[in-house]
């Protein structure tokens, strides 16, 4: 089960959950039930009803209040509300001037406020009804039901909303209304269909990998299954197919990027820049661009978009004051204003390109992530919040670049980007880790001498330790760090104590090697990155998981062990290869 929805009751719990949240501004009728906002604008002559099946909210109620809808009448999840229920919600609601009905296009909704506006004209309250019929998907000549009503209701009830706050009769809200619709178009998509409240499992099932074009907000399938596309071009697809639809108009519009339930705000205000960059490319102003999930399918993984052609004054209409639960982001820009780029902070300056700057551990080091990246995700994803794959990968990509525009030095390239550019935890101290690397290339190129990398090592180790305080035995990246510092330590004190080969060979350990510094350490940075799969982690997101942890070894313990790695194969290429391959070590 993905839900916790109370077993019985589930709706009208969750009416008198949000009028607890705002009890100065909403009120609940049980029976029947509806919603109805307690502080009316003394201007408005005629009140907005809505309502459809329980399941998309924020829609409907979230707008229920002033500057929005005097009432809203919820059915059970995804069913039409009775019109008993939207007869009697109407006529407590109703205005000197009447009221508006604001129907989603769906048969049973239809319906019942068909049904509720003949109960309503036949007690002497005048009643008009806009219908909504925004999406693309259904709209097809061979169909007698029309298009759905969808994520565009959130725009005729905002404008509709304030244009009653300002005292417009009936006739006037009527006629907005059917403008706004007519000027209005959306399509959504999914990657995953919500959870069904009576089977608990997804409602339709999709391959990895795919998507389903055209998507209802009740689980409806969409009208095809397409490939999975990058997140831009599944943008532009969509853009193409609206503008395609949408009527000609104003080249002002209002772009709203709606969240289908289990979609985040970090996707939908990345999906509203992707948008945006669209409709600006094809010569529209997008007024009104406005990310956030306003008409929900439950727990459904999707987002939808809409577009609508703004007539002059609706800009100002969406902009109006609003005292309800649901509060709507402004706009983007005001109507003339130009477009203005992202403003980003100065840049220090970049180093003069050079031809003397060593790429071989930054190109090595790049090949053995990419090999690895999957792996180090999956290890993290078991322990942590699974991104250390990819924030290591995209610090190294950046490394990349640099050296690729700048000429620096590949280990300096990793520095500044690790420093710089890479967050979370590990990122910057693996950054302290390369800027002592990094001091230990001579400035010719040359390979650096067993003291130098020693001197580095201990002196990365000991910067990470005075930052975030790791000791061996922390199940941290440490565990591997130490032991290879250690190690080349070794190695240089047996090099300092005896230059000759042969009393050196006599004084190194039994398993180590005189000639093969490197491999030495970096044997030693994998046995302690592995030994790290039977620590309980003390420090850092796995410390969370307690004995979940036990088994895995830790993903940036065997990130620095990939690195010394990195360090033999290209210094020492005959003895690197008793060294496992990296795919081995990092097995999820």
């Amino acid at each position: 089960m993905s839900h916790f929805l109370p077993e019985t009751d589930a709706v009208l719990t969750a009416a008198r959950g949000l009028a607890l949240a705002h009890s100065g501004l909403i009120e609940v009728n049980s029976s029947p039930l509806y919603l109805r906002a307690r502080d009316a604008d003394p201007a408005r002559t005629v009140a907005l009803v809505s309502g459809g099946g329980s399941g998309h909210e924020p829609l409907h109620t979230g707008l229920l209040g002033r500057g929005g809808l005097d009432a809203v009448c919820p059915g059970e999840i995804f069913a039409s509300p009775h019109n008993r229920q939207i007869y009697e919600a109407s006529a407590a609601a109703a205005k000197s001037d009447g009221v508006l009905h604001i129907v989603k296009n769906y048969t049973g909704d239809v319906i019942n406020f068909q049904i509720a506006a003949e109960r309503l004209r036949h007690d002497g309250i005048p009643v008009a009804t806009v219908l909504v019929d925004d999406d693309l998907a259904t709209d097809s000549v061979d169909s007698a039901t029309g298009r759905r009503g969808t994520a565009a209701t959130v725009v005729v009830e905002k404008l509709l909303g304030a244009a009653a706050d300002r005292g417009a009769s009936l006739e006037e809200l009527a006629d907005l209304g059917r403008r706004i619709v007519t000027r209005s178009r959306s399509i959504a998509v999914a990657a995953r269909a919500q959870t069904s409240p009576t089977t608990v499992s997804p409602a339709f099932a999709l391959e990895q990998g795919t998507l389903d074009y055209g998507v209802g907000i009740h689980g409806e399938r969409g009208t095809r299954t397409i490939a999975r596309p990058a997140t831009g071009d599944l943008v532009r697809r969509m853009t193409d197919d609206l503008l395609d639809a949408l009527p000609d108009g104003p080249d002002e519009v209002l772009a709203l990027v709606n969240g289908l339930g289990a979609t985040t705000e970090l996707e939908l205000n990345a999906i509203a820049v992707l948008l945006s960059d669209e409709l600006t490319a094809r010569g529209l102003r997008p007024v009104l661009v406005v990310p956030g999930t306003f008409t929900a399918a439950l727990d459904m993984a999707g987002f939808s978009l809409t577009l609508t052609r703004l007539e002059d004054g609706w800009a100002e209409l969406w902009t109006a004051p609003t005292r309800t639960p649901l509060v709507l982001p402004r706009p983007s820009l005001a109507p003339g204003e130009p477009v203005s780029p992202v403003r980003t902070s100065a840049s220090s300056p970049a180093p003069a390109p050079g031809a003397g700057g060593d790429r071989a551990l930054l190109d090595r080091y790049a090949l053995t992530v990419t090999q690895v990246r999957d792996n180090l995700t999956k290890l993290d994803q078991l322990v942590g919040d699974g991104d250390f794959g990819d924030n290591l990968a995209g610090g190294v990509r950046r490394a990349v670049k640099l050296a690729d525009e700048t000429g620096m030095d590949g280990t300096a390239a990793l520095a500044e980007a690790f420093l710089n550019d890479v967050g979370g935890t590990s990122g910057p101290l693996f950054g302290l880790l390369f800027q002592h690397l990094a001091a230990a290339s001579p400035a010719d190129g040359g390979a650096p001498t067993v003291a130098a990398l020693a001197e580095a090592a201990a002196a990365g180790h000991a910067a990470i330790h005075r930052v975030g305080g790791a000791v061996p035995g922390d199940c941290t990246l440490v565990d591997a760090l130490a032991p290879a510092a250690e190690s080349l330590a070794a190695a240089r004190e047996n090099a300092d104590a005896d230059a000759d080969a042969d009393a050196s060979a006599e004084a190194a350990s039994a398993d180590g090697d005189a000639d093969a510094p490197l491999t030495d350490a970096a044997q030693a940075a994998i046995r302690g990155a592995l030994a790290t799969a039977s620590l309980r982690p003390r420090r850092g997101r796995a410390s969370y998981v307690g004995d979940h942890a036990l088994g895995v070894p830790d993903p940036g313990a065997l990130a620095v062990a990939l690195l010394f790695m990195a360090l033999a194969d290209i210094h020492e290429p005959a003895t690197a290869p008793r060294l496992p391959a990296p795919g081995h070590i990092t097995v999820p």
